[in-house]
């Protein structure tokens, strides 16, 4: 079974995959079973809408059934808010029953003032890990 530092080091990879733009963070995310098996990968923008890395694993999943106790790997922690009105990840990834995430980075203070995604997570009753 893959480590949690291995996995978000996959999530590193979806990273720098996310073209830079000056109003947003290129974050990477990889969605696994409860046996660390891959299910699903997603950076920043990838998709067309502004997408958002945790966003894009879960809509490359064929159903959300599958994210059902499954473990997020973002390298940046999950949006708690999102300026552009669409619904922030932590509220995604609460709907989809993930069990875990795990978080390379906080969110800068850069557009949102205090990022509130794992404290969201956590109050959902998610596992919250920072990995350092």
């Amino acid at each position: 079974m893959a480590s949690d530092q291995a996995l978000l080091e996959v999530a590193i990879g979806q990273a720098f995959l996310s073209l830079p733009v000056p109003q947003a963070y290129c974050v990477g995310a990889v969605l696994v079973d409860e046996h660390a098996n891959i299910l699903s990968t997603g950076f920043s923008r990838e998709l067309p809408g502004n997408t958002h890395a945790e966003e894009v694993c879960l809509l490359k999943l064929s159903s959300l059934q599958a994210a059902v106790n499954s473990t997020v790997y973002s390298t940046m922690e999950p949006c708690g808010e999102r300026l552009s009105g669409k619904i922030p990840c932590a509220q995604l990834l609460r709907d989809a029953k993930v069990k875990r995430v795990v978080i390379g980075a906080k969110e800068p203070k850069n557009f949102i003032a205090d990022c509130v995604g794992a404290s969201l997570l956590r109050d959902a009753g998610i596992i919250v890990d920072f990995l350092e």
